[in-house]
């Protein structure tokens, strides 16, 4: 019997079967056109997701209506002008055997997009509680036209060809605003209590059951609870639930939380482990008899198998997992677990890159593939090249990869003992041991590609003179900033590298000079070490953004922490047992102080570059060693330079 026998029966909905019980969410993507149609960028992003042999493939959020979209470039299905792209989405999805499964949406309120042209939507005129704006309340003309779209929707779905369609009512969009309490303030039928505020979603499944049929499969994507304060329960669904199937729902997708709960809750970060929503798919099974989908950092197929083996589900979303991985589930059943690679719940292509670049299209941090499949080279290259590259951080490893993959000749040298760069230390703060895992798997993936691998080594010009190599990537990382004010040679100062690498022990009273995402985690370590921190930082606000999900979670714990933090604040002087300091203009002496830990961060590290241009050897600068950002950046530039060699 295989492991993963559970997780890869066939189930049986209505008229349709999957494969198996691994399901493909929906994902934003945005790579679709201006117009909202279908084109060949998401095409090859879908073809690429549906090859890793899910059973069922749900398509991100598609619009039923113009007063919906939460972004021009979401795809539509409120006219039949978007028919013939949902066909090619669905033969795209069919071709590698899945099932395909179309989402219908609405977002109501929560579009940025209308609430700045002042057209947005939504059960009353309550502000949205992500972007602040309120909507024009729905009139019930409104309610009834938007209850028929959904209906329409569906039957073009059925159309092009798809096999199912998903509802969704999660995540606090337009259903999901109608069933909250704090969305929802209306004095008719669709107000009231939780039962009467329920009603738009029973009306919404009856359209559509109404159009699609008997024997045509409907999902509804729930978020089984609000996780705001004040807002609905588990328990509360529970009661909602057999209304829900009566009106035509016949798989329940139990999600978790809406766009304004505090944390990031329907992506979770990594301070969440696999799997911890699967209660409240449970929670539904003990009240229905229908397939129950369980969403939640899954990234082990075992894990998935397990879950349905003890009955808390029937079927298993991978989401982010298939932006990281689309081949998991293949490694998987071929006995390779080795070889997947795990997703590390960043956020920072699929989620942040939305929320901070909201023209951007989708990406992955440790898949450079991801969303650029038109771009990514899938063959080996015309020509192989002597390639060197230098450094064998996150760039340098990822380009070192690519390289190997496109069949040019590597040579890495890294001049630490180790392998990963930064990774290295940013793996040891709270939480954030996914990190050190995905480097040491990445590193494990350039060895077993034969790349001739030198540690221990700094590349100097004479080694360029006698290697001659044809092209080199400079990924050298960034160097840690030095300051240079009074008692800096104090032997109570380190920085945060020795702390995290175990060189020097944490204190006991800590000032932590640098409140960014390096100084946050290091005083994230000490915290949890036992120590107490004063934070440090020059500007008037950190720069880790609470509205990310990593950075809502580290502002908390170091808040619960008793952290003191002091912004618009400058070191000016440490003597044995205390700091100086300005803060807002005025002088301030911290003490007792029995530790000072400088965590300004990074500046680039590129001191090979003048003389690569003057030897004339092609090279491209990538990562830190350009300019200090993110494990995105840093593998995108490392694998676009390789595929534009």
């Amino acid at each position: 019997m295989s492991r993963l026998d559970h997780l890869l029966r066939p189930i049986r909905i209505r008229n349709m079967e999957s494969p198996n019980r691994v399901v493909i969410p929906p994902m934003g993507t945005f790579l679709a056109n201006a117009n909202g149609t279908v084109n060949e960028a998401l095409l090859a992003y879908i073809k690429r997701r549906a090859m890793g042999g899910a059973g069922l493939v749900i398509t991100e959020i598609t619009a039923v209506h113009p007063t919906g979209l939460a972004s021009p470039r979401q795809v539509g299905a409120y006219d039949d002008r978007f028919v013939p792209g949902l066909i090619s989405l669905a033969d795209a999805i069919h071709e590698f055997g899945g099932r395909a499964v179309l989402q219908l949406h609405h977002a109501g309120r929560e579009s940025l997009y209308l609430l700045e042209k002042g057209e947005a939507i939504g059960p009353s005129a309550l502000p949205s509680l992500v972007y602040g704006a309120a909507p024009r309340e729905m009139t019930t003309g409104d309610i009834e036209e938007i209850v028929t779209a959904f209906g329409l929707a569906a039957a073009r779905a059925r159309e092009a060809g798809f096999d199912a369609v998903e509802i969704h009512g999660a995540h606090g969009y337009l259903l999901t605003q109608f069933l909250s309490a704090h969305s929802n303030r209306r004095t008719d039928e669709y107000g009231g209590n939780l039962a009467e505020r329920a009603r738009f979603i029973r009306d919404v499944l009856q359209s559509v059951r109404r159009e699609v049929g008997d024997d045509f499969p409907v999902l509804l994507r729930l978020s089984m609870e609000e996780a705001i304060k004040g807002g609905y329960t588990a328990e509360d669904i529970q009661t909602l639930l057999p209304g829900f199937v009566a009106s035509g729902a016949d798989v329940i997708h139990a999600s978790l939380g809406t766009h304004g709960t505090p944390g990031g809750i329907t992506s979770a970060p990594p301070e969440y482990e696999p799997g911890f929503n699967a209660w409240r798919a449970r929670k539904v099974k003990e009240v229905l008899d229908v397939p129950v989908i369980a969403v939640g950092r899954y990234t082990d197929p075992g894990l998935a198998d397990e879950t349905i083996a003890r009955g808390d589900a029937d079927l298993i979303a991978f989401g982010r997992q298939h932006l990281a991985d689309p081949d998991f589930l293949i490694k998987a059943r071929e006995g390779r677990p080795e070889d997947i690679r795990r997703c590390i719940a960043c956020n920072q292509g699929c989620i942040e890159r939305l929320i901070l670049e909201p023209d951007s299209s989708v990406r992955c941090a440790i898949n450079p593939e991801t969303g650029q499949e038109l771009l990514y080279p899938p063959a080996p290259a015309t020509a192989s090249h002597r390639l060197w590259v230098i450094g064998a951080g996150p760039a340098g490893l990822t380009a070192a990869y690519e390289a190997a993959r496109l069949g040019h000749q590597v040579s890495l040298f890294e001049k630490e003992p180790h392998l990963g760069g930064q990774i290295r230390y940013a793996r040891q703060a709270p939480f954030k041991a996914l990190y050190g895992q995905w480097v040491d798997w990445l590193a494990g993936q350039v060895e077993k590609s034969g790349v001739d691998i030198h540690t221990r080594t700094a590349v100097t010009e004479s080694m360029l003179d006698q290697g001659r190599p044809e092209v080199v990537i400079l990924a050298t990382g960034g160097e840690i900033i030095r300051l240079d004010i009074p008692g800096i040679d104090q032997a109570m100062v380190c920085d945060a590298w020795q702390l995290l690498d175990g060189r020097v022990a944490p204190g006991r009273q800590v000032v932590v000079v640098g409140g960014g995402l390096i100084g946050m985690e290091t005083a994230d370590f000490i915290i949890q070490k036992g120590g107490r921190v004063t934070l440090v930082e020059k500007l008037p606000r950190s720069p880790v953004l609470k509205i990310t999900s990593h950075g809502y979670m580290l502002h908390r714990r170091l808040r619960d922490g008793e952290t003191r933090f002091l912004f618009d604040t400058e070191l000016k002087t440490i003597t044995p047992d205390s700091v100086i300091v300005t803060h807002q203009g005025q002088s301030e002496t911290l003490t007792p102080v029995d530790q000072v830990v400088i965590a300004v961060g990074l500046q680039p590290r590129s001191e090979l570059k003048k003389a690569l241009s003057e030897k004339n050897i092609r090279h491209f600068v990538v990562g830190d060693a350009s300019q200090v950002r993110r494990i995105i950046e840093a593998t995108e530039e490392g694998a676009r330079a390789v595929w534009d060699i």
